[in-house]
């Protein structure tokens, strides 16, 4: 029950990329460092895929002509971390965002900023990444519209990408009973936001219900597409005009519960030597 409520805290929302983001999952790891000790991180080797060279390639008009973008790339103010040679640079990485953006959004960055850290892997996420944060503004606030993203700092894959916005209207972020049962609409959404991105490798076998919560004043709701082959891509739509907010991939979610079987299997060894007979 512990694990399942953790994975559904994880999923609930497509967090803000941001100040408060970062600082509250800084806090959360030394928190679960402190309760298990030092949890070594095992080295991890790559298969990088040759499509990777196509995605960091310009986009392409209907005649086969490069079209470049023109954005603003610069390390966010807040980032500690150091890439390796093995990495993507800022640049490449920063590229890599956009063509995922274009393609699951339709967002053109053209005047964007983008703002990137570098993160070698966390005790719960213990993979190197990068994670960005686009804007059309140049301030980062945690009123502004935007877009995150969070890639696999060596081969480029997607692990989240998210929408954040601020309504204009006030409506309600409280749980709705109903739609644990009838959330049909949001379950055809998402089959078809999968299918049209291709963000599995086989057809989606259904769609589950995973939970509600909020991102900032939008309330959300989260589902599971799960493919004929075991693939689960988690969803996130905004409960109050059915916008699409982001999806966090299976990749994601198999290195996290992989993390958070490690980090069981250390505190209940922890637990196990502090145990006193008498």
């Amino acid at each position: 029950m512990k694990r399942k409520n953790i994975l559904k805290l994880t999923v609930t929302t497509c967090a803000i990329i941001g100040a408060g983001t970062f600082l509250f999952n800084a806090a959360a790891e030394a928190a679960m460092e402190a309760r298990a000790g030092q949890v070594e991180t095992v080295p991890t080797s790559y298969q990088v895929s040759d499509s990777l060279a196509a995605t960091l390639s310009e986009p392409e008009t209907g005649e086969g002509n490069k079209v470049k973008v023109n954005y603003h790339v610069s390390m966010d103010s807040l980032n500690t971390g150091t890439p390796t040679d093995m990495d993507l640079t800022m640049e490449e990485a920063a590229r890599v965002g956009e063509q995922y953006l274009r393609n699951v959004f339709g967002l053109d960055l053209e005047g964007a900023y983008v703002y990137m850290m570098y993160n070698p892997g966390t005790v719960t996420f213990p993979r190197a990444f990068w994670a960005g944060d686009v804007l059309f503004e140049k301030e980062q606030t945690p009123e502004s519209t935007r877009w995150t993203y969070m890639i696999d700092a060596v081969t480029g894959e997607p692990f989240n990408i998210c929408y954040g916005r601020m309504l204009e209207v006030n409506v309600p972020l409280g749980y709705d009973a109903a739609l644990e049962k009838d959330y049909g609409i949001y379950a055809e959404l998402a089959r078809k936001k999968t299918e049209e991105c291709k963000l599995m490798d086989s057809s989606v076998d259904r769609v589950e219900y995973n939970c509600q919560g909020y991102s900032g004043n939008d309330p959300t709701i989260s589902v599971d597409v799960i493919g004929e082959n075991g693939e689960i891509v988690n969803m996130s739509f905004s409960r109050y005009d059915q916008t699409f907010l982001g999806f966090i991939t299976d990749t994601s979610r198999r290195i996290t519960e992989s993390a958070l079987d490690v980090l069981d299997h250390a505190v209940g060894e922890v637990e196990d030597e502090s145990v006193i007979v008498y």
